[in-house]
């Protein structure tokens, strides 16, 4: 089992992680402040799935593959940033379009839950961050280190809930009042489609 010491200090470590400006928490961001509270819980809930599948690769050794392999990394990195450039689309197309909310077509929830789960996925520098990260809090001592690598993820996912479901929270209100203002959302949707086209640009051209 793992010290309380260590779980601590991988909880405060993976609290502050998860404050980092990343692609994930501005994902949310945005999509709260368009959207509001209740769906950008919905693609937190979907980032947050994705994490179980990074932690589980960690933990069966598929993660090491990305590390290893340029080709795995680039195919999967290109998939995610075209995903983005779509997300981007949507958006500005949204924030040309007359009569919005009478007209636009609102995503389901689990449509919001599945777009988090594909934008955590579709990143393999998560699963690398992931496999030089989780190890360092292990110890061989203390038990079978798979089942260690799989504990220390999920307290890492729940981290992670937390923080971004307080992001969403706080961002739907700053959008709330937002969407009040002339053209308020037009201008959100123009954000978001901006920020995804950069997320997009910093995916495609990240390296190992």
């Amino acid at each position: 089992m793992l010290s309380l010491d260590t779980v601590l200090l991988f909880i405060t470590a993976s609290t502050l992680l998860a404050l980092v400006p990343g692609p994930d928490n501005i994902f949310v961001l945005t999509q709260s402040m368009s959207k509001g509270a209740k769906p950008g819980i919905f693609v937190t809930l979907g980032l947050c799935t994705g994490l179980i599948v990074h932690t589980t690769a960690v933990a069966l050794g598929v993660a090491a593959i990305f590390q290893t392999s340029q080709l795995a990394f680039n195919i999967l990195k290109y998939i995610g940033a075209a995903y983005l450039l779509y997300l981007a689309y949507l958006s500005f197309k949204s924030s040309s379009t007359h009569h919005l909310k009478a007209n636009q077509k609102e995503l389901s929830y689990l449509k919001l839950y599945q777009r988090g789960i594909f934008m955590n996925v579709t990143n393999p520098k998560v699963s690398i961050f992931f496999l030089a990260f989780l190890p360092q809090f292990t110890n061989p001592q203390s038990g079978h280190v798979t089942l260690q690598i799989f504990m220390l993820g999920f307290i890492f996912i729940l981290c992670a809930l937390v923080v971004f479901s307080s992001i969403s929270l706080l961002a739907a209100r700053i959008g709330s009042w937002f969407n009040k203002t002339k053209n308020g959302e037009k201008i959100l949707n123009r954000v978001a489609g901006s920020v995804f086209g950069l997320l997009a640009l910093k995916l495609a051209f990240t390296h190992r």
